[in-house]
């Protein structure tokens, strides 16, 4: 078991919805979710209470506390809204801020959800909600506050086929957490989720089970001998189901688990809590009290951390009354809607059928998160997550019947259509989704319909995969089957359901090898699971290195060079206390005017140096790069070009100015592109990734199409526009609420605390942003666009040039119109003209010498024409020959002769060298020959192949080519042959 922190060996839930619930034969409203400010919610005695305490009621084991009301005031991001004393609505917004309202009363920070694409090299997607946690339970970075509360996004697929089968996997959830940095431990979290459970949600006390870690004592005294629940109802558990582990080693210690009880009814004895048809976990308490070391040994963890996982939709399900987290109110309405589209009733539908709508129903709110958060379909990595889900979803629409946009609209898409109703119920969730769904609609709609054609492409290749089986069949006097690789391959690589298949293949009597084919899926679905499927919490050795380290003070907005102290260097990642000339080293810093590399833009480059009292210079440090390690601090990765550098000494830090101004005008010309794109090609564009770099920049956008010629122009003209009226820009430091309230814009894949940088080009552009700037636009100088290009499906990318790179670029264009002015002899406005016309001169000359050749193989066709053999006793005539280097072009003109020379019945096979290492092979067969059941284009293949190549073609006609010319000769001598023998056997 151990789902909850152990990174949930499966999948759990996620969103919200707005209406009156009818609870009990009541109707209740069920209340939207906040949108926290990221800072300690503040109590009020003079608003509405919270029911605290720990009463707990346990059939005959009771123990008690008087309970005590203590009046809590939330303040969100807007407005202000007041928790109620009795708040009974079970929807999922309801549970979501019950929860958070729970835990904050008790001191923890409500924080935001993470993005679902991690800043975590060791997993792909968010897992877990303590992902964003990690660096503090690892010791990395110090924790800004003792406890905090969440509700994690999170996506899990390595258990996708269980999605729809079960009552609780899903891909997409939300972990409702609470957390503990070495502040409280067991007692305060037991008694706490205890509380929950039982007061806050009202679950009856003698329906929970709990699981223990069968050595850890404590936890199960408390909740015993504090709590009360009877010894049945605690159950000892191993390491495997209650002990987490972050990795080989680090931070780890004992779970324990919280499970609801479906049915009381089957008594105490034989019980398993593994059982799903009874049971379901959904709360997890880890406690990681231990560090394991590298002989297995277990030490007590100096920080001894809380780290818990609520399921919001199982406490949706167990609350709501429902038989799964399907039909909870965080799903259903999707599943609704796909419903009516397939024109089904849910209710009265199959269990095949109803699966089939969960499914969507779950995939489409992972779909919807995961491309909000930037993900973009594709074949690696996330965006490969993503299109297997939409795939799936689009699969599954056309089992049921789903056809077009399910309105009457054929050559419609039904994603845009489901993805609405995810959008509606995000804003609890999610809220910047709302004003991301233009892009994600149209994302959706063009990788549907992209995927409608492969499944076209899938269904013509059934046809051929089953024509083939029969004949294969018919051949060898068997059964037809088509194999399980197959059938795997139409559903791995076309998107055709093997339902589709099994169903088509029945009809036509073939039947499908479906061990192999569930062989094929068991070993994907294990390369799946081995990859990135859980969190990873080990220290490597360079962030050992690190470890008492300072944070380095930045001095850069403000100062290109400064005195500083060497707190550490690094050769290889180990720790040294001095460096010689000749050799490459990382310096930390405790404080320094040098960039690190981060939101796109690269480090700054300059030097350290070393001087003795007198100032004479003693030690020369060039730096490359500036890396930001663990927590806040900088590494200069450098040189040692003269002397020794040593921990402890003083060093003057000079960044080159030159560089630091090259990037500083390629990162101000990366925020104007940005709003030039918004103002020509839509507001719902966004970035997608960037780089600001010494000689030039880059920028990737959602965008579904090429920019046109004078798209191109506009955006250049108004960003030249804008650094013409010499802007002074303004930079600020603010709470992020009120910079995402002026109307900031994040970049792309960073990450931001509760006091953010705003760099602001006055009715221009405004995003938070830590990079350097230019003061004024007007040191931008120029900015001109150097390529537009496709990099995925629905990504574009920009690069330019600005300020000094733009000067080179522009000096070296010019250039080298001078040196095409001086070889054509033209003025620089009369060289496209004259570049036209000589393009003319030179296909006209290509078609002339086409023509001759042309002819000249014709003459020579007509004199090996006479070379052509009748077949036995038949009519028919056959020519088998090389014709030397002739062109491919010229070699189909001379078999189109032959074969009107010799006229029907005949076949012809030409081959020639045309050039070092190529052949050119063509087949020609008149009616006669093609009624005989032979084809130019499939007998020419293996003869191909012969010369190292392949081709193929019409049954009449086909051409072919290859690499290795020497082998021309045998393969067409196999050709002859092989002619023979097929034309002998036909007419014999």
């Amino acid at each position: 078991m151990n789902e909850g922190l152990r990174v949930l060996s499966h999948s759990l839930p996620p969103p919200p919805l707005h209406r009156s619930s009818r609870i009990n034969g009541r109707h209740h409203l069920c209340l939207p979710f906040l949108n926290f400010h990221p800072t300690p919610f503040h109590l009020s005695h003079s608003s509405g209470s919270l029911l605290l305490g720990n009463s707990v009621t346990m059939g005959t084991h009771e123990k008690q506390s008087k309970p005590r009301t203590v009046s809590a005031t939330i303040q969100p991001t807007t407005g202000e809204v007041v928790a109620e004393s009795q708040d009974v609505s079970t929807s999922g917004d309801s549970i979501r801020r019950r929860f958070l309202e729970f835990y904050a009363s008790r001191g923890h920070r409500v924080l935001p959800s993470s993005s679902l694409v991690p800043d975590d090299p060791t997993v792909l997607l968010t897992i877990a909600g303590m992902l964003q946690f990690k660096p503090i339970f690892l010791g990395q970075v110090p924790r800004e506050v003792p406890r905090a509360a969440t509700s994690q996004k999170c996506i899990r697929t390595n258990d996708i086929e269980n999605v729809g089968r079960t009552s609780r996997h899903q891909t997409f959830f939300e972990m409702l957490g609470n957390f503990s940095f070495g502040d409280y431990f067991k007692k305060e979290a037991i008694r706490w989720a205890w509380e929950l459970s039982t007061l806050e949600f009202g679950l009856p006390s003698e329906r929970l089970w709990i699981s223990v870690f069968e050595e850890d004592d404590e936890a199960f005294t408390i909740w015993h001998d504090e709590i009360g629940v009877p010894v049945h109802r605690i159950k000892r558990m191993g390491e495997e189901d209650n002990f987490w582990s972050s990795g080989i080693t680090g931070p780890c210690g004992p779970c324990s688990e919280i499970y609801y009880d479906f049915h009381p009814e089957k008594g105490y004895t034989d019980t398993d809590l593994n059982d799903d048809t009874r049971f379901i976990e959904f709360y997890n308490l880890v406690f990681m009290q231990y560090n394991k070391k590298e002989d297995g040994s277990l030490e007590p963890l100096k920080q001894r951390n809380i780290d818990t996982g609520l399921g919001l939709e199982r406490m949706a399900r167990i609350l709501q009354k429902v038989p799964n987290n399907y039909e909870t109110d965080l799903i259903f309405p999707i599943i609704e809607k796909a419903s009516e589209m397939a024109n089904v009733r849910y209710a009265l539908a199959d269990d095949p059928t109803k699966t089939k709508l969960k499914i969507i129903g779950d995939h489409l709110r992972a779909i919807v998160y995961l491309i909000s958060d930037g993900v973009i379909p594709s074949n690696i990595g996330r965006g490969y997550i993503v299109r297997r889900l939409i795939r799936r979803v689009v699969r599954t629409g056309r089992l049921l019947g789903i056809k077009g946009d399910g309105a009457g609209n054929l050559d419609g898409a039904m994603l845009p259509v489901l993805a609405e109703i995810v959008i509606d119920l995000s804003p609890q969730i999610d809220i910047d989704v709302k004003s991301r769904s233009p892009r994600i609609l149209e994302e959706l709609k063009r990788e549907e319909l992209r995927f409608i054609l492969t499944l076209e492409r899938g269904e013509k290749l059934l046809e051929q995969m089953l024509a083939n089986a029969s004949a294969s069949a018919q051949e060898t006097s068997t059964v037809p089957y088509l194999s399980g690789k197959d059938a795997f391959i139409l559903y791995d690589t076309y998107g055709f359901p093997v339902e589709i298949t099994m169903e088509v293949a029945a009809e036509r009597g073939v039947s499908i090898d479906m061990e192999a084919f569930d062989s094929e899926m068991e070993n994907q679905r294990r390369q799946s699971q081995a990859a990135h499927s859980t969190v990873k919490l080990t220290v490597e050795n360079g962030a050992d290195q690190t470890k008492n380290i300072p944070d380095t003070e930045f001095l850069g907005y403000e100062y290109l060079s400064a005195k500083a102290v060497v707190e550490g260097l690094l050769i290889n990642g180990s720790s040294v206390l001095q460096v010689s000339e000749g050799n490459e080293v990382d310096i930390l810093l405790n404080r320094t005017p040098f960039y690190a590399e981060s939101g796109g833009q690269i480090g700054d480059q300059g030097f350290l140096y070393v001087t003795d009292a007198e100032n004479h210079q003693k030690a020369v440090v060039e730096i490359k790069d500036v890396q930001r390690s663990l927590g806040n601090i900088f590494v200069h990765k450098g040189s040692i070009r003269e002397g020794i550098i040593e921990v402890g000494k003083e060093v003057e830090a000079a960044v080159d100015k030159n560089m630091r101004q090259r990037s500083k005008v390629h990162h101000t010309a990366t925020h104007l592109l940005q709003a030039a794109l918004k103002k020509v090609i839509g507001q719902e564009t966004s970035q997608a990734g960037s780089l600001v770099a010494f000689d030039r920049l880059r920028f990737d956008f959602n965008f579904n199409r090429p920019l046109l010629e004078n798209e191109v122009m506009e955006i250049e003209n108004l960003i030249n526009g804008w650094i013409g009226d010499a802007s002074l820009l303004q930079t600020k430091v603010m709470p992020i609420v009120d910079a995402k309230r002026a109307g900031a814009i994040a970049m792309f894949g960073e990450k931001y605390g509760d006091q953010v940088r705003v760099v602001e080009v006055p009715g221009v552009s405004m995003e938070l942003c830590g990079g350097t700037h230019v003061s004024n636009t007007a040191e931008i100088r120029g900015f001109k666009i150097i390529s537009e290009q496709g990099i995925a499906s629905g990504i574009r990318r920009i690069e330019a040039v600005a300020g000094e790179a733009f000067i080179e670029y522009v000096s070296a264009r010019d250039n080298y119109m001078k040196q095409l002015c001086s070889t054509l002899k033209v003025k620089a406005e009369e060289v496209t003209t004259r570049v036209d016309a000589l393009l003319e001169e030179l296909r006209n000359t290509k078609n002339e010498v086409s023509e001759v050749r042309s002819k000249a193989a014709v003459d020579k066709a007509s004199v090996i024409a006479s070379k052509a053999f009748t077949v036995g006793n038949s009519k028919i005539r056959v020519l088998v020959e090389c014709m030397d280097d002739v062109d491919a072009d010229s070699l189909k003109s001379a078999a189109e002769y032959i074969v009107d020379t010799l006229q029907d019945p005949a076949a012809v096979i030409l081959g020639s060298c045309p050039g070092e290492g190529k052949v050119s092979l063509v087949a020609a067969f008149t009616p006669g020959v093609v009624n005989l059941g032979l084809q130019a284009g499939k007998f020419i293949g293996p003869i191909a192949k012969i010369c190292g190549g392949g081709g193929g073609g019409r049954p009449n006609f086909a051409q072919a080519g290859g690499r290795k010319p020497e082998n021309l000769s045998s393969a067409l001598e196999k050709a002859r042959s092989d002619l023979l023998s097929v034309l002998s056997e036909k007419t014999g």
